[in-house]
């Protein structure tokens, strides 16, 4: 950090600014460039300061900068000067390309007993030898209280404290390196967090309407050029100056964005400076948002495919609700294996609307799809917030990672479903309003009622024991030994017959009533779905299975939710 460097904040909305530093009050004057207001004190690390803003009656605050890289005391607290010194020990890493990757999603205060980056560092060793190449982080930035999923942040140059704030944070990320592990960052672009939300004081950040959980982001609008800047800046901040290998968009779908240029194009054009991997979470079906730019596209490297998961958990469980409704056979889950996306400008009963677009498969990799058996949504949007692990059988749970890994598709593992994690996963919070922690709760209970769910059974998201409960159990009994050793095993395998392939076209996909296949001509998985034992015709020499099937050179007979690697 430069010694001249001063204190200066986007504040349009104020008809005056004073800067606060360690308890000393001084004036700001306007600057050159629109809505900024400077000072000539100089910063310094560890400082605290914060900004007095006079709406035209009266001074209000002092509130924390809206770009603040520190929140010591939390989100209403003084910010506090970082400097951006750090003896980063990777200068050998280089981010690998998404090909031949296997993403590990966790949440850093229920990973671990400490709830830590540290803690994160400490599992470092296990997560390598189970086959996992990337970690990616949900959110970080600061939020309300202690506990949270991370999507109710408000401060986007932050870490939040409770995890061990920004250097420790660069400590895992240094660490993770040093074991060549790839970090990628979850980060919310599309609301602010509710508690603590202060930008709106200094400019108009969110504009009309409302995303579900927020005010929208104002990227389209009047003096939406200095919003953009805000996100586009703290984009580079974790890219460059944290060695962050890649970001996760939470929910693009949300973006309210009507510029030529969209805002994930400017945030990939900052990737390729840096070689850093930009993902997507889109439920749009929208081919732009993974093409490249001379197609028209975005240009992101990947996105989340909530198709693949709902089609393989409801041919497994057999729900079919909310908006499972439109899934559940095995012909659907043939055809999104085939396709990538269920949807190509076909009808959603969902949605009672026709949906999406098809992909182009001579131009799109199926790595660039992100599937997994569950994700953190996946399992705290149902009422208890229980995994598949809670409800299938080790076989069952034993299937879905096998048609998982087994495809070309780039696999993530959310934590603890690799030893049949027995916890929940469900939505918590520790708003500092007692008015938001009402409303959250209302709003969860309203949504789930919504959806037939049964009232009785959803956890109060305040209480701390649905945080705690939430907290991976690492005692391992022999259930969990056994699906631990199977998830190495087919990611060993998927490495060895190289599945990670360049072109979705080339996938074999075939089925039967109660059975399915999918392969090359060298390896096949064969796999049934069903309480009865399936003979599917393929056969070969067994290579692996979770279960005792019967491999002949003509067929395979399965057991009951059996699945079987052939090498024909």
């Amino acid at each position: 950090m430069s010694s001249t460097e001063q204190f200066k904040v986007w504040a349009p909305r104020a008809h005056d600014v004073q800067l606060i530093v360690d308890g000393a009050h001084y004036p700001m004057r306007r600057a050159k460039k629109r809505g900024w207001w400077v000072s000539d004190i100089p910063m310094k690390p560890g400082q605290r300061y914060g900004y007095l803003l006079h709406d035209g009656n009266d001074w209000v605050g002092p509130f924390p900068d809206p770009r603040t890289r520190r929140q010591p005391d939390g989100i209403h607290g003084l910010s506090e000067v970082f400097s951006t010194d750090f003896p980063w020990t990777d200068h050998g890493h280089t981010t690998k390309k998404l090909q031949g990757q296997v993403i590990y999603e966790l949440h850093v205060g229920t990973f671990t007993p400490e709830g830590t980056f540290a803690g994160v560092v400490d599992k470092l060793d296990y997560l390598v030898d189970l086959g996992v190449t990337a970690i990616e982080l949900m959110p970080v930035q600061p939020f309300g209280g202690e506990r949270n999923w991370g999507y109710d942040g408000v401060d986007w140059f932050a870490v939040h404290e409770g995890y061990g704030g920004p250097e420790e944070l660069k400590k895992l990320i240094d660490a993770a390196h040093a074991h060549n592990i790839d970090v990628f960052l979850d980060v919310v672009y599309n609301h602010f967090g509710p508690d603590g939300n202060y930008n709106g004081l200094f400019g108009p950040y969110t504009t009309m309407g409302s995303t579900g959980w927020g005010d929208v982001v104002n990227l389209s609008g009047a003096n939406s050029d200095e919003v953009r800047a805000y996100v586009l800046d703290a984009v580079r901040q974790w890219l460059e100056e944290f060695h962050v290998d890649g970001l996760r968009l939470d929910a693009v779908h949300s973006y309210d964005d009507r510029a030529a240029y969209s805002i994930m194009e400017d945030i990939n054009r900052i990737a390729d400076e840096t070689g850093a991997i930009i993902i997507a979470e889109s439920d749009l079906n929208d081919p732009r948002i993974i093409s490249a730019y001379k197609h028209g596209g975005y240009g992101l490297d990947a996105q989340w495919l909530d198709d693949v998961h709902h089609a393989l958990h409801t041919v497994i469980t057999g729900e079919n609700d909310a908006y499972y409704e439109d899934y559940g056979t095995l012909d659907i889950l043939a055809d999104t294996l085939r396709h990538g996306y269920r949807f190509r400008r076909t009808y959603s009963t969902f949605r009672e609307r026709t949906h999406g677009k098809e992909l182009d498969l001579s131009r799109i990799a199926p790595w660039q799809l992100i599937t997994y058996t569950t994700t953190h949504d996946q399992v705290g949007n149902r009422a208890r917030g229980d995994r598949p692990s809670q409800n299938l059988t080790p076989a069952q749970h034993a299937l879905k990672a096998a048609v998982i890994f087994f495809s070309p598709f780039t696999p993530m593992i959310f934590m603890g479903e690799e030893t049949y994690a027995q916890t929940p996963f469900p939505f918590f919070v520790s708003h500092t309003d007692e008015h938001l922690l009402r409303l959250t709760s209302e709003g969860r209970a309203h949504e789930f009622a919504r959806y037939g769910w049964d009232l009785g059974t959803v956890p109060d998201p305040a209480d701390t024991a649905t945080f705690e409960s939430a907290k991976l159990d690492w005692d391992c009994g022999n259930d969990s030994v056994e699906i631990h050793s199977a998830y190495k095993k087919l990611l060993s395998l998927r490495k060895d017959f190289n599945l990670a392939r360049d072109d979705l076209r080339e996938l074999q996909v075939e089925h039967g009533k109660n059975w399915l296949t999918m392969g090359y001509d060298d390896v096949v998985l064969a796999a049934t779905f069903s309480d009865e034992p399936a003979t599917v015709p393929v056969g070969g020499k067994l290579i692996y299975s979770f279960t005792q099937p019967k491999v002949t050179e003509t067929s395979t007979v399965l057991d009951p939710w059996g699945f079987a690697v052939i090498s024909r």
